[in-house]
């Protein structure tokens, strides 16, 4: 790893979690170069819900490049766009009525983020927004702005005007519907909520803890947003593109966003974001909001490949019968190891095992990666481990998955007891 630590930004991350040189990958597996195997149940952050070389994507592409295909075009017409952008009407927006444009941002999810606040602050012409407790949107300085994790929120690198933070469903228990104290400040005129032009909010909250906003809680908000003349952007970057079990995680409450950003697996496992907004909210200028790498040809030609998978429902079908099944083994973990007080939560395809001792989950993701899996954290303190296998992980690898998580908190508990014996 000398190379690595020698020539290497320290900003460097997930290296520091799993210290291998990675040097293949297929499907749900990851191999070093000792040759190594490890289960993957991180899935490059949700970029891979398709698996790591896709064999309709990686012939696809070859097929694409050895006939000279495009590969940079900036925001030109390419036959690779057309197809796409066919597909994406024929396979996603047609069978669910919807009926948005399609805007190419830089090629990362934040990018988008920055696109969609950019233009809600245009067309309301106001300038706060409304986010959530635990949001996280992107570390660009107004993805950064509406991100609510203390870590990155540091007064040397963010501007915190023009973004007010909301309670997000559940923050205050059970008991408590949060939307009406949005409510409550946004009809008081001295409250100090200035009226915002956008809110943006994530259906699942997966870097925040994987926190799940119920069905009722997002019709209100959407209700809220209609009311009060606010737009309604749905983050869907991590946990859409069929990560909930359905194409976007907002179908199942039966609301329609003014916008949606979508990055991460829409491209395939190559870098492609988007702006989805409904047509008479595509107010920009030709080059008013422009960028070298808005799209990318490649990720075109791969993501057409991946929205096939959704021309039936075996797919959706798939992802909850295994969900059923992540859900079941971890609450049968919760229960194996009460002292733990362990709590589970998700949908589809994220879950999270919520261990509130400090710093429990954090050995818990390094001593599973001895053993063979590559999983992260969540939540504000690190306190969630955080299941992302690809959709298409077969049952046999997600139960092996979920098994070493078992072993692990039984070999990290016996590993305390043995301490306090010897203390004693």
């Amino acid at each position: 790893m000398r190379i690595f630590e020698q020539m290497e930004s320290q900003v460097r991350g997930y290296i520091r979690s799993f210290p291998a040189i990675f040097e293949k990958a297929k499907g749900s597996y990851l191999y070093d170069e000792q040759g190594n195997e490890y289960i993957d149940f991180f899935a490059g952050a949700g970029t891979l819900n398709y698996g790591h070389n896709n064999d309709r994507v990686s012939s696809a592409l070859i097929d694409y490049i050895q006939k000279d295909g495009v590969v940079h075009g900036l925001d030109m017409a390419t036959s690779a766009k057309k197809r796409f952008l066919q597909k994406l009407q024929d396979t996603v927006f047609s069978p669910r009525n919807l009926e948005y444009k399609v805007q190419f941002t830089g090629p990362t999810g934040t990018n988008s983020v920055e696109s969609a606040l950019k233009l809600a602050r245009m067309i309301k012409n106001r300038s706060n927004i409304v986010a959530f407790t635990n949001g996280f949107h992107g570390l660009s300085m107004g993805s950064l702005a509406v991100t609510g994790n203390n870590f990155y929120r540091d007064e040397a690198h963010i501007s915190r005007s023009n973004v007010s933070f909301m309670p997000y469903d559940g923050y205050f228990g059970p008991d408590v519907n949060t939307l009406d104290y949005f409510r409550k400040f946004l009809a008081d005129g001295s409250s100090g909520l200035d009226l915002p032009a956008a809110v943006i909010v994530e259906t699942i909250q997966a870097e925040g803890g994987i926190n799940v906003a119920s069905d009722e809680w997002l019709q209100g908000l959407e209700q809220i947003c209609r009311e009060f003349d606010i737009l309604l952007i749905i983050d869907e970057i991590q946990v859409g593109n069929g990560r909930s079990g359905e194409f976007f995680s907002f179908e199942r409450a039966g609301i329609t966003p003014d916008m949606v950003t979508l990055s991460k697996s829409i491209g395939g496992g190559l870098p492609l974001a988007l702006l989805l907004m409904r047509p008479e909210l595509d107010q920009w200028k030709p080059g008013e909001h422009t960028g070298t790498f808005r799209g990318n040809n490649l990720a075109f030609v791969a993501s057409v490949e991946t929205l096939a998978y959704w021309d039936s429902n075996d797919l959706s079908d798939a992802i909850h019968y295994k969900s059923a099944i992540l859900k079941e083994e971890l609450q049968a973990i919760a229960a194996k190891y009460p002292d733990l007080n362990c709590n589970v939560r998700g949908r589809g395809l994220i879950f999270g095992l919520e261990i509130p001792e400090l710093g429990f989950a954090k050995e818990v993701s390094r001593i599973a990666f001895e053993k063979g899996l590559v999983i992260e954290l969540s939540g504000a303190d690190d306190q969630v481990v955080k299941f992302l296998p690809p959709l298409t992980i077969d049952e046999e690898t997600l139960r092996k998955g979920i098994a070493i998580i078992d072993a692990t908190i039984g070999e990290i508990i016996s590993t305390k007891q043995d301490r306090l014996r010897e203390e004693f």
